[in-house]
């Protein structure tokens, strides 16, 4: 496939988590000014047709080149990575390629988490600044707008997103599941990592309970976060047994290496749920054999999140023919764009010997029947054109090669 100008491609590059660990990413992630910097750049150069994707699982540069070369120096000047580290860890992919990886990062399937479609949102953004800065052409708007209504499908048709994958969803789920009247009880969280921090959101998001409160050993940390939240109370790490001693269901997201949970912390007889989301353990042994002590642990949560990604595992074929769809309207889209030009310029040749041949028959044949002359010739026509479409529309066609044959042979030079 060749588009716009003469040798250029489209390509897509870039590192992802797939063989960049977090370190590498880093390097080659992209401020927004960068982002920016590096389109208005490319524009410069004449590129036509680039966007930009930096988000902490990826960073990539899908763009029309006729090296990659071209995209990968842009990438590297922008961001802390050097053509030489790119090298080690890179996806390079072009045309058919480009647009199938492009295909499956929007629909889920290339997430770190199967099915996880932040970056649907991403992709949508991604487009829309190179759009506002007058880096895309139709090629990469009429892509995009297939990739976008096939993640809808993908969303809407398939088990793809369902259920649970991350640790402090599978928590707030359990409870959900596991306690009776659960808006009513009273919910501690204690200790605001990013785990915690999410077990707060999703709290905040998959319940109606009005009565969680967070500890954290740094105040300050807790203080910020419950005026973003103000349906989250704040207690003070100095009460956390009284807080404890009050709570129907505690989370332990601490993430310490020894335990912050201890016997003196729980008494005894109390009927109280705990979830441990910490690695390693943070609530001691000694809690475990307590009466009434509910304890689960993050193996015990991951199996809720493997359950989830075996039944996730089973849409991908599902996802894959929702693609396969769109990619194909896309292609015929595609084709239809190239082959009208060249098509025309054949038909508007024969119509121009039509004429031509109707005209010298009326003058010599008397009785001449104009009209069946013309349905017959432009039967004709129909049926030869047809046929230079079927050609161009076959896989092993070298489509510019034919195009510029028509063209030679009935364009009017």
């Amino acid at each position: 496939m060749t588009f716009h100008h003469k040798n250029t491609n489209l390509y897509n590059i870039g590192v992802s988590y797939k063989k960049a660990d977090a370190h590498i990413r880093g390097k080659f992630s992209l401020s927004k000014e960068n982002q920016i910097a590096l389109l208005e750049e490319a524009k410069q150069s004449g590129v036509d047709g680039i966007l930009v994707l930096s988000t902490c699982n990826r960073t990539e540069i899908t763009g029309f080149a006729e090296h990659p070369f071209q995209l990968i120096n842009l990438l590297c000047k922008y961001s802390n990575g050097s053509v030489d580290e790119f090298s080690k860890v890179s996806n390079v992919s072009k045309n058919k390629d480009a647009v199938q990886h492009l295909f499956r990062m929007g629909t889920g399937l290339d997430s770190q988490i199967l099915g996880d479609y932040e970056i649907v949102g991403q992709l949508r953004q991604a487009f829309k600044q190179a759009k506002n800065l007058g880096t895309t052409n139709a090629y990469l708007e009429r892509l995009l707008n297939n990739i976008m209504q096939a993640s809808k499908r993908v969303k809407n048709e398939t088990k793809l997103s369902s259920g649970t994958t991350s640790v402090s969803y599978a928590a707030v789920q359990y409870i959900i599941e596991n306690v009776a009247d659960f808006n009513l009880k009273n919910i501690l969280v204690y200790g605001l990592g990013k785990m915690g921090k999410h077990t707060c959101k999703n709290l905040a998001e998959y319940t109606r309970n009005e009565s969680v409160t967070l500890i954290n050993r740094t105040e300050e940390k807790a203080v910020e976060f419950v005026k973003e939240h103000p349906s989250i109370k704040k207690a003070d790490y100095a009460n956390l047994t009284e807080e404890v001693a009050n709570a129907d269901v505690l989370i332990v997201s601490t993430g310490s290496d020894k335990p912050t949970i201890t016997r003196e912390h729980v008494s005894e007889g109390k009927k109280i749920l705990i979830l441990d989301l910490s690695m390693p353990e943070n609530v001691s042994e000694e809690v475990k054999n307590l009466q009434n002590t509910t304890l689960i642990n993050v193996d015990e949560l991951s199996k809720i999140t493997d359950k989830t990604l075996a039944i996730r595992q089973a849409e991908v074929p599902s996802a894959e023919k929702i693609i396969d769809e769109h990619k194909e309207e896309f292609t015929a889209w595609l084709n239809h764009r190239r082959f009208t030009p060249a098509i025309n310029t054949l038909k508007q040749s024969l119509e121009a010997i039509q004429k031509d041949e109707i005209n010298f028959h009326k003058k010599k044949v008397k009785d001449f029947d104009e009209t069946q002359a013309e349905m017959l010739t432009s039967r004709f026509i129909q049926k030869i054109t047809t046929q230079f479409v079927k050609h161009l529309k076959e896989e092993k066609t070298s489509v510019s090669d034919s195009i510029k044959v028509i063209e030679k042979v009935f364009g009017n030079n």
